[in-house]
């Protein structure tokens, strides 16, 4: 047998790539390190279904991955226009990557709308594959093409696919009986079919998952299958796609484990789950849908064999209501929401704060005010959390960074809750909650322990010597009350909004007694043991890049980008925002400069300035998607050197 021929390149972006010539005609392979990829269509076309199912292949096959959905606000925008165009990003690689990547190196373009809404963000060389089966002159008119982009020249600086898609699809389900508009309805499955023969993708995976969603459909799930085959073939036949690629798994970025993919979201929600068995309480969940936190509602409301009760309320005020009820009688009780739900959850917060329960406040960003963009990304509640509310309502905040960190992060919150019997704010946000990325599944010891120690009876002693219960008599490390479960015989006891009496929690009109527990209750909250943030500095840098939530992976990324351009830079992120970490003032006054992004208008910098007098630099944005490592190694760069 012939030697096969083997060459290595890099292309322009550092990737490095190698190729494989065979022999009699059968196609090259080609060698990558990593590639970005986004599927685009009409709302209606399944692209965030194709993009699912591509990411879990990808995830199966070991490399590391991280994806960015995009989709309209509206149910259902009109078809082919260009606010009604859904994407799907996955950047996936053979070592460790932070981002879904800031510009696509394919392109999968299902309509011209498609094409237009994201040709911006391609480089040049860049793949496109095109359906043309849609590029017909009313649909390019509907977005403003005057001429077809296929046939004017504007694309030469691409490496432009254009595939019959539809054609081709009911082409390959005419032997089943479907109408055309029916058959037409698996052309996504097609286009997963080409791209997974293009990327070497596992195939298994994608079949079960068809036979097991259209299992009472078994027309539409052959014709499923048939279309995904099709793809798939079609790839190794036609001659327009003359090199597939092989990305290899990624052996060297993870520590030996069990891992699978998962959206922030549902590591949020196992997240919960975990921490209830953990502290040996039931799980209680009162909500309101809303996106982009609905999906927590969904999940938790799978698992009841897990002691997991869900509540569907009719409002936002009733979803915590009833959540601060269920702590009260002795529940690991949350209640997830957005930014607008979390404005009308407010007064419930101050009574929790007056109330002294743990409940866990879960508000997964979007961007605002009001409805604002419901699809889309911000972090822009972080003031809301920290001060919305009437009166001195101090309440701990936590942010997740990635999407599996959403799984630690809700642990953490319910120590904190449970050990200082507090409400807790929790910042994710649209980014973190749609997006995934591989997630080692924790072993069982390497889980907190969580139990609580509910009051039994009583606790303080009076002048006369009768022993009773006094609901806000405090642990004198954690300045905590003792949490009575409703029931309990001889623990009977009042509670209300009123303020309390230090001790006995009668009511209370007294001055001096309301600034006590005004102090009181802040001081708990100072009082919160968090670890140290911890700076992340090889070079000895001047400059600091602070970050707290979903930028940290842009962040990192860009700081990596700025390392290997020989830019000294330190990098530090925040998780606790409320209280901020005891150190983090000398961190700070450690360096000349501290520039501070944020997916916002600077909230967190307002803080750190206000507690520090730090002259904080902000870096924002608030245009509904994350930030872009490119981005920000430019600006940082500026700052290293302004």
């Amino acid at each position: 047998m012939t030697s096969q021929v083997s060459r290595t390149t890099e292309q322009a972006d550092g990737t490095v790539v190698g190729e494989q010539r065979r022999p009699g005609g059968v196609k090259a392979v080609r060698r990558l390190d990593r590639v970005i990829i986004r599927f685009a269509g009409d709302s209606g076309d399944g692209m965030q279904l194709t993009g699912d199912r591509f990411t879990s292949e990808t995830a199966s096959f070991g490399n590391d991955l991280s994806t960015l959905p995009n989709f309209p606000a509206e149910i259902r925008a009109p078809a082919g226009t260009l606010p009604g165009v859904s994407s799907f990003q996955l950047h996936f690689a053979d070592h460790d990557i932070l981002t879904p990547g800031d510009a696509p190196n394919v392109l999968v373009a299902m309509n011209p709308a498609a094409l237009k809404a994201n040709i911006g963000d391609l480089p040049r060389g860049a793949e496109i594959i095109v359906n043309t089966d849609e590029f017909t002159k009313r649909a390019m008119q509907k977005v403003g093409y005057d001429a077809s982009p296929l046939e004017d020249g504007s694309l030469d600086g691409y490496s432009l696919h254009p595939v019959p898609l539809t054609t081709l699809t009911v082409e390959a389900l005419k032997e089943f009986d479907l109408s055309r508009k029916e058959a037409e309805r698996s052309k996504n499955m097609f286009a997963l079919g080409l791209l997974s023969w293009m990327y070497h993708r596992p195939t298994e995976g994608t079949e079960r998952f068809l036979q097991q969603k259209f299992a009472r459909k078994p027309e539409v799930m052959k014709a499923n299958l048939a279309a995904f085959r099709a793809g798939w073939n079609f790839g190794e036949t036609t001659e327009d796609f003359a090199v597939s690629y092989e990305i290899a798994p990624a052996t060297t970025a993870f520590p030996v484990g069990t891992y699978r993919n998962i959206s922030g979201n549902l590591a949020l929600a196992y997240g919960l789950v975990t921490a209830s068995r953990q502290a040996d309480l039931p799980l209680f969940l009162g909500s309101y849908p809303i996106t982009p936190a609905s999906d927590i509602l969904h999940e938790l409301s799978k698992h009841k064999n897990f002691g997991v009760r869900t509540f569907q309320a009719e409002d936002e005020i009733a979803g915590i209501g009833a959540a601060l009820g269920a702590a009260f009688g002795g529940s690991l009780a949350v209640t997830t929401t957005s930014g607008p739900g979390v404005a009308l959850k407010a007064e419930t917060v101050g009574l929790a704060v007056s109330l002294e329960l743990p409940l866990l406040v879960v508000d997964i960003q979007r961007g605002g005010p009001s409805t604002g963009l419901p699809t889309k990304t911000e972090q822009a509640d972080l003031l809301q959390a920290m001060f919305g509310r009437n009166g001195e309502a101090p309440v701990p905040v936590v942010a997740p960074r990635t999407p599996a960190d959403c799984f630690d992060a809700a642990l953490e919150a319910a120590r904190i809750a449970l050990t200082y019997r507090t409400p807790v704010m929790l910042l994710s946000d649209g980014y973190l909650a749609n997006g995934s990325e591989p997630w080692r599944i924790p072993e069982l010891e390497e889980l907190p322990d969580l139990r609580v120690q509910f009051a039994s009876g009583p606790n303080h002693t009076l002048d006369d010597g009768t022993e009773v219960f006094w609901p806000y008599k405090r642990d004198p490390q954690t300045l905590a009350r003792p949490w009575a479960v409703p029931g309990t015989p001889g623990l009977e006891h009042r509670i209300g909004g009123i303020e309390k009496q230090d001790g006995t929690g009668n009511i209370s009109y007294d001055p001096a007694n309301h600034d006590f527990m005004v102090r009181t209750r802040q001081a708990k909250i100072d009082g919160i043991v968090v670890p140290d943030i911890e700076v992340d500095d090889p070079d000895g840098a001047r400059t600091l890049v602070l970050g707290w939530g979903s930028t940290y992976g842009p962040i990192t990324a860009a700081v990596r980008r700025l390392r290997a351009a020989g830019e000294p830079i330190a990098q530090a992120h925040l998780r606790h925002l409320n209280p901020f970490p005891k150190n983090l003032g000398a961190v700070l006054k450690g360096y000349d400069k501290v520039v501070i992004p944020e997916m916002n208008l600077g909230q967190l910098a307002t803080l750190i300035r206000a507690k520090y007098l730090v002259d904080a630099h902000s870096y924002n944005q608030v245009n509904g998607m994350p930030f872009k490592a490119e981005q920000l190694a430019t600006a940082l760069k500026e700052a290293i050197h302004d």
